[in-house]
């Protein structure tokens, strides 16, 4: 089935503004992406960050969401999504604003402990974000759109990463380190206030919106004991049901993804001596493919579905960290950047879709929360494993050992999840 991504004419018009402004909200984010989360992690190697320090960079907003993951659901699902949302993301995003002056208040190694800090504390409201971003996606696109939507959003997103990751690239150049930084830290900082103000305008469609879940507790017993009613709150009993497999999938993908994502900045600038803006140019040829891969996400879903394109995706990964592994120079860097962009469109594209497909309509919240807990238990530990890892037996074998466990957890996913 054949369509172009950005055709809004078929498309039923209380339909359309949900649409657009999720378009715009992530080709903003993009330019967040492009600028100050693009460089983060390289900026902090630049100031001397250990592995350690990057690994918790990475995992300090896991440490958070652990805990506030079910209060966040339980949060969300008791508010209209839309509002919750968007104050969520207003109150992390204001952390963008931070970044800016950390080159002029300290040393480097208090910038580095300070960009951990920040990260740590904008992880508050960002687990809300993230649990209540996926209900309202789910809320405000219809079934049968979802996957053009998230194609389409795939393609602005990387427009605008494209674009801001070169002119990043550029200007941290032409301005002696660490000047440049402030610059691309204040751009994301615009850019992250305005996704936040197209994410304001997403609305719940009557059609797709949420019920309200049902008191987990027996109405035989109307006044619950603490105890029983914290247990209720966990919603455990989400894991007696098939969705357990869904997220145990989940968890092993993103394990086997953030065992290698401290390593990279590491290698790049420490082993392949790339400049910023070597980096800025591999990061938008990945992207690139990512636009042109998205185009037709929507056909090879529509053909294979959401489960297969994700597992397929997830073992296809492997060859980022393995290809890096053997990478000698900065030519061999963007070949690679360029091919792991399609695979990246294929699994950022398909597996929110997938996980969708598998929730209970009536019950977002509530798995989402859960799922939400799996991913950054995934983040927290392999991020603490990876640099760990990487001292003991070397930054390249780390990577190739890291490729195979993406094959490994692409096949769970395809056999069990």
């Amino acid at each position: 089935m054949r369509f172009n991504l950005f055709r809004q004419s078929d498309i039923p018009e209380h339909y359309r503004s949900n649409f657009i402004n999720l378009y715009l909200d992530i080709a903003w984010f993009g330019v967040v992406s492009g600028t100050a989360v693009n460089f983060l992690n390289v900026y902090a190697t630049r100031l001397g960050a250990s592995g350690l320090q990057i690994g918790l960079l990475n995992a300090a907003a896991a440490v958070i969401t652990l805990f506030l993951a079910i209060p966040a659901g339980h949060w969300i699902s008791k508010r209209h999504t839309g509002r919750a949302v968007f104050w969520a993301s207003v109150l992390f995003r204001i952390g963008y604003l931070f970044w800016i002056p950390l080159p002029w208040l300290f040393n480097e190694q208090g910038q580095i402990w300070a960009i951990i800090l920040l990260t740590f504390l904008m992880a508050i409201p960002l687990t809300p974000l993230g649990v209540g971003f996926n209900a309202l996606f789910a809320e405000a696109v219809p079934e049968q759109y979802r996957a053009r939507v998230a194609g389409t959003r795939n393609i602005t997103f990387a427009i605008a990463y494209i674009l801001t990751s070169l002119i990043a690239g550029a200007i941290l150049k032409s301005i002696p380190f660490p000047g440049g930084y402030p610059v691309i830290f204040a751009i994301g900082a615009f850019g992250a206030a305005m996704s936040s103000y197209h994410i304001f305008h997403v609305r719940p469609l009557a059609d797709t919106s949420i019920a309200p879940p049902s008191d987990p507790i027996p109405v035989s017993d109307p006044r619950p004991s603490p105890t029983r009613g914290f247990i209720a709150a966990l919603r455990i009993d989400i894991w007696k049901t098939d969705f357990k497999k869904v997220l145990l999938a989940l968890f092993i993908f993103h394990f086997s993804h953030y065992l290698s994502s401290p390593l990279y900045p590491l290698y790049n600038v420490r082993v392949l001596n790339l400049n910023d803006n070597n980096i800025g140019i591999g990061t938008a040829l990945y992207y690139l493919t990512v636009l042109i891969a998205s185009t037709q996400l929507g056909r090879i879903v529509h053909r294979f579905g959401n489960k297969r394109v994700t597992g397929w995706g997830v073992a296809s990964m492997a060859t980022y960290p393995i290809m890096l592994a053997f990478s000698q120079n900065v030519f061999q860097f963007y070949g690679l950047s360029f091919l792991n962009g399609f695979l990246f469109a294929m699994v950022n594209g398909a597996y929110a879709n997938y996980l969708l497909e598998r929730i209970p309509a009536d019950d977002r919240p509530s798995h989402l929360a859960w799922y939400t807990i799996m991913f950054n238990l995934a983040v927290l530990t392999s991020s603490l494993i990876g640099p760990l890892a990487a001292d003991a037996i070397g930054l390249a074998p780390a990577l190739i050992i890291f490729g195979v466990a993406r094959i490994l957890a692409g096949i769970f996913l395809l056999k069990w999840g």
